[in-house]
């Protein structure tokens, strides 16, 4: 089979050099039984890969079991994976076979091998090196024959040396490790795998998608995609579903594309230049360089704001009693300029809400924070004033987090992620 045939048997999409090395690689490996590591952010089909492995390789007609490791509360991991008797424990009312016992003869696929317990791992380095293991509450060895393929999205060196996975597991995983690389890594594969899921979507639920613009397409690429591929399928599911029969600019698709990372930075972001220009502007002097990241910087620090004050300003909105509103001028629009905000006003959500300064949000001190918030003295990061607003908008509503992201102006959805990305509960 060659890298055409396979990428069109399994759905794998892009000719950029990257994917092409990894498909060389899959296609290299599957028809032997060596253990298979895999290697790669959230939403990059490392689930997909392991189908792909275990369907070319000499197993293909028998079991492949996927096992999420992460997803398994540790106090049963091990009687998922090996089983158990019955008695046992409390509830096991009668025997089970585990994960690794119905895989024999075929493959076990151990995504989030990183997140496996380290009492547990001791157990995965035996039965990966001679295929023996016990079921929980029997001292009856078992054997199985199964090929192992992993997956984490975590550096599993790290772990090793933080002391929290053990160092001859690693190895023994490691025999022969694939990194998947992430959507941002291979800009040229984007819009025909955008194309694909479009094609689907389309047919799938009788739509018609009009295309998209030259802008919406560099902002398409230009995207970072935390989320990767799933993220992207999600997106044209999206545009095909509430888009219909739409015409797709930039200003239209910059609505779906949400995600951030975790350092702040705005990953919707206009595209700059055109990817030759880009790999020109590349090749140019040192000083050109630093003078696109300024731009770049620029750019970030002037869209996050502008974001910022939108989430502000219809916090705000939602916030003040009807008196308060009746109170401003009848020309001001739903979504209206935070720094036309009176000082009537803001010394009202102050009073009510009990705000505190944004270096110290658990003291409740009305000090004037939606001023502050606004001063050109010390201007809080990005981050820091998005966690503050949403940890206000929740007290303010008891935690109700429907009436919270309706007052902050963004989807329960977007909450909901912002509420993970900051580590709120």
């Amino acid at each position: 089979m060659d890298r055409q045939a396979f990428q069109e048997r399994f759905g794998i999409t892009g000719k950029s050099p990257a994917i092409r090395q990894v498909i060389d690689k899959i296609m290299q490996v599957s028809g032997t039984d060596i253990t298979v590591l895999l290697q790669g952010e959230t939403g990059v089909g490392k689930d997909l890969t392991a189908r792909a492995i275990h369907s070319l390789s000499k197993r293909k007609h028998n079991n492949l079991v996927i096992v999420n490791c992460g997803a398994i509360p540790e106090g049963i991991i091990e009687s998922e994976l090996f089983g158990h008797e019955k008695g046992a424990y409390t509830g096991a009312h009668e025997a089970r076979q585990g994960y690794f016992e119905k895989a024999d003869g075929g493959t076990i696929f151990l995504d989030e091998i990183g997140d496996t317990p380290k009492n547990v791992q001791v157990k995965l380095l035996r039965v990966l090196e001679s295929g023996e293991y016990f079921r929980v509450g029997s001292s009856k060895l078992k054997k199985c024959d199964v090929r192992v393929v992993a997956a984490t999205n975590q550096d599993l060196w790290k772990l090793v040396q933080d002391g929290a996975f053990r160092e001859d597991l690693y190895y023994r995983l490691d025999t022969v490790k694939i990194k998947l690389p992430p959507l941002r890594e291979r800009p040229e594969d984007i819009v025909p795998i955008f194309r694909d899921f479009v094609n689907e979507f389309s047919s799938r639920y009788d739509s018609v998608f009009k295309g998209f613009s030259d802008e919406a397409r560099d902002l398409l690429v230009s995207y970072r995609w935390p989320g990767n591929i799933r993220e992207l399928k999600n997106i044209a599911e999206q545009l095909v579903v509430l888009e219909k029969s739409q015409f797709i600019d930039k200003e239209r698709l910059q609505k779906y594309l949400k995600g951030r990372q975790h350092q702040g930075s705005a990953d919707n972001l206009p595209v700059l230049a055109s990817q030759k220009k880009q790999e020109q502007e590349r090749e140019s002097s040192d000083g050109s360089r630093d003078n696109e990241m300024v731009y770049r910087a620029l750019i970030e620090i002037r869209t996050d704001i502008s974001d910022l004050k939108k989430m502000l300003a219809n916090f705000l909105y939602n916030t003040f009693t009807s008196k308060d509103v009746k109170a401003l001028p009848d020309s001001l629009p739903r979504e209206f300029d935070p720094n036309d905000i009176s000082s009537h006003l803001q010394k009202k959500m102050d009073d009510n809400l009990g705000i505190s300064s944004i270096d110290d949000i658990d003291e409740d001190e009305p000090t004037g924070a939606t001023e502050e918030f606004f001063s050109n003295d010390e201007i809080p990061s990005i981050e820091k004033a998005e966690k503050f607003l949403i940890q206000k908008a929740l007290q303010k509503y008891e935690g109700n987090r429907r009436k919270a992201s309706e007052a902050l102006g963004v989807s329960e959805r977007t909450l909901y992620r912002k509420l993970d990305q900051y580590d709120l509960q």
